[in-house]
């Protein structure tokens, strides 16, 4: 829908508040048709770099362009091309999402039929419940509605799926796909690692207002620590994994061995590559202690995990979202 060129391009952009770097000077492009998602934890910069795509704050430095204008002057123009869905939404608890979907229209030639709109994204049995008395998703999907109402080239997403029960995610994940698919950019924040394993063509992560990973969400899991997993018939007792880690520490140092408390007799060896000394003195140390390896094999973080190792941050989740953009 927008051409060949970058969509979004943020080159080198600082943002300072008096004496504090908020952005030391970070790069991000999205192309028409692709979805990039940016990740960070709370106060990385996440809602900064946002509001300087949106025109809302000027970069102190550094080349700001969507859809090749810079949008701190590109006026209702552009403004009318980008679609928006923020925290809050910024909604009168009065209205309904009939009233506010065709109110948006009004501001749009050629806009979305309100009517349908409802039915996209499926609030069209609440159409006319005032805006106070939605739940936190129904809000969530009338925020998304409304940056959907002018048809826009670009979407900024900030949390999109917060607050939703599981259909409600998944029909949504499904709706922003299908706009990606239609050509349009995405850039979309999120702490919920299920958004981007399913939508993301890639994954900008943001710690300390640096991007310190860039790329699709299997090659960063990739560029994790490699660990050798074990599954064990039964879970080992304290003494037994003292001693699985002196035996190990005795051909390896370094190797450390963690327990994964979610999975009942599964254990991790990391700190050394799984390489095939390491995995006999495994296999070895398994038969002298009775215990039946279920399996073993070598891997690398999952992308939560790997998240993690780059930022610190624990408010990263597989499942439900966990905090909000900053």
């Amino acid at each position: 829908m927008t051409g060949t060129g970058p969509a979004l391009v943020l080159d080198g952009v600082v943002k300072r508040y008096g004496d504090r770097t908020v952005l030391g000077g970070i790069s991000l492009t999205v192309g028409p048709g692709e979805l990039v998602a940016l990740l960070g934890p709370n106060g990385a910069g996440k809602t900064t770099a946002v509001e300087i795509l949106e025109g809302y704050r000027r970069a102190d430095g550094g080349t700001v362009r969507v859809l090749g204008i810079d949008p701190a002057t590109g006026g209702p123009a552009l403004k009318a091309r980008v679609g928006l869905m923020l925290q809050g939404g910024g909604l009168d608890p009065r209205s309904t999402p009939r009233d506010a979907l065709r109110l948006y229209a009004r501001f749009h030639d050629g806009g979305r039929d309100p009517e349908a709109l409802l039915e996209t994204v499926g609030l069209a049995g609440v159409a006319g419940t005032r805006a106070r008395r939605l739940s936190g998703g129904e809000r969530q999907r009338l925020a998304l509605a409304l940056s959907l109402v002018g048809e826009p080239e670009v979407l900024i997403l900030d949390e999109p799926t917060a607050g939703m029960d599981p259909e409600a995610r998944r029909a949504t994940r499904q709706l922003i796909a299908g706009l990606r698919d239609e050509g349009r950019a995405v850039l979309l924040t999120t702490h919920d690692l299920s958004d981007l394993e399913q939508l993301a063509d890639r994954v900008a992560i943001l710690h300390g207002g640096r991007i310190v990973a860039d790329g699709a969400p299997a090659e960063l899991a990739g560029g994790g620590t490699p660990r050798l997993q074990v599954r064990l018939a039964r879970p080992p007792s304290g003494e037994e994994l003292a001693d699985l880690g002196a035996v190990l520490q005795a051909i390896r140092a370094g190797a450390t061995v963690v327990v994964d408390a979610d999975r009942a007799g599964q254990v991790r060896i990391e700190g050394v590559p799984p390489d095939p000394r390491l995995v006999a003195a495994v296999a070895t140390w398994c038969a002298d202690a009775n215990l039946g390896i279920v399996e073993l094999r070598a891997t690398t973080a999952s992308l939560e995990e790997r998240y993690f190792e780059l930022t610190g941050d624990p408010d990263a989740s597989s499942g439900q979202p966990i905090g909000t953009a900053a």
